[in-house]
């Protein structure tokens, strides 16, 4: 099988073109009190901590002022993502009004998340139709199961998390459209790594995001996924799978050079960290059922010298809008 990837980047560059230049990043928006807008970051940071390391180790490498914007961003995503993964019975009309009061650009609220998003949503001048796409993303959970191709899976992949890429920039700071491809790339990448490292937790809530044109190209079923056997078709079919991704995180490194100084290191963490989990399904043989992929505490550590010296020599990529733009 080969990497046909022209055409899904294609339509998810147009994906997130399509509706920049129609929708304003907010409709308007009332600063909370300063005191209450500190607590509303503080529990955006110790939710961030609770629910994810990597993402806490790699965005304390981002000075304060956008390490906890990004906080913000990423407690937004989480709930949002809790909403529908939380198996509520009404979880589409809750998603419907948690949409409403996130993204309407006012701060009357006693919502922590919710001010502190809102709050960073309009000092970056991050723009709303990213928000929408994550959140339309998060509620196709809700309806589909599968997916057909690759380009299908990808499609999502940008929904829920390459949108998340592109909010983060406008904190980061980015030098023009250039930067754009890059993030897209990263985000598949990134939620390429969640998908096969979960895939036995998927399967248990009902969901195979595998591409199911690529699973019976290498004779394997939803049944086989079931069983959670470790056979030569498995470890043919996970090979292709990370090789392909690895090639997703090589091509969208070079974006890092596109980003404001401050932030490279931070999002070289991200990737690098996250990549790491596909080595570890590597050294594992591939099982992805019995145990569940991760890197270790030291792992993190150990990489971070590696990552910095990588990100530090990073070669800028030849862009038609070569100065950094400084979020306002």
């Amino acid at each position: 099988m080969t990497f046909a990837q022209t055409a899904w980047e294609h339509n998810l560059l147009s994906l997130a073109q399509s509706q920049a230049d129609s929708m304003p990043a907010f409709s308007h928006h009332h600063a909370a009190k300063s005191v209450q807008l500190e607590q509303a970051y503080a529990a955006c940071e110790a939710l961030t901590a609770r629910h994810s390391r990597s993402f806490t180790m790699a965005s304390a490498l981002l000075p304060a002022d956008k390490r906890r914007a990004v906080r913000a961003l990423y407690a937004f995503c989480r709930i949002s993502d809790d909403i529908v993964d939380n198996g509520e019975k009404d979880a589409a009309a809750h998603l419907a009004q948690w949409r409403q009061q996130a993204l309407s650009g006012y701060g009357h609220t006693q919502d922590a998340v919710i001010l502190a998003w809102t709050d960073a949503r309009a000092r970056y001048h991050i723009p709303l139709h990213y928000a929408h796409q994550l959140l339309d993303g998060v509620a196709r959970d809700l309806t589909q199961t599968s997916y057909e191709t690759f380009a299908d899976l990808a499609t999502y992949c940008y929904s829920v998390a390459s949108t998340v890429g592109l909010m983060s920039m406008h904190i980061i700071g980015y030098a023009g459209s250039a930067a754009v491809p890059y993030a897209i790339k990263l985000g598949v990448a990134l939620q390429m790594t969640n998908i096969l490292r979960d895939v036995a937790q998927d399967l248990q809530n009902g969901r195979v995001y595998l591409p199911q044109e690529e699973l019976a190209a290498y004779g394997l079923s939803r049944a086989d996924l079931a069983a959670g056997r470790v056979t030569g078709a498995w470890r043919a079919f996970m090979r292709f799978q990370i090789e392909r991704n690895h090639q997703l995180y090589e091509e969208a490194w070079p974006g890092i050079a596109l980003l404001d100084a401050s932030g490279r290191l931070a999002i070289g963490a991200a990737a690098e960290l996250y990549r790491g989990i596909l080595t570890d399904i590597e050294a594992h043989d591939y099982d992805v059922f019995s145990r569940r992929a991760h890197v270790s505490g030291w792992g993190k550590l150990s990489r971070l010298p590696g990552i910095w010296w990588r990100s530090q020599r990073v070669a800028l990529p030849v862009v038609s809008q070569p100065q950094t733009r400084q979020p306002r």
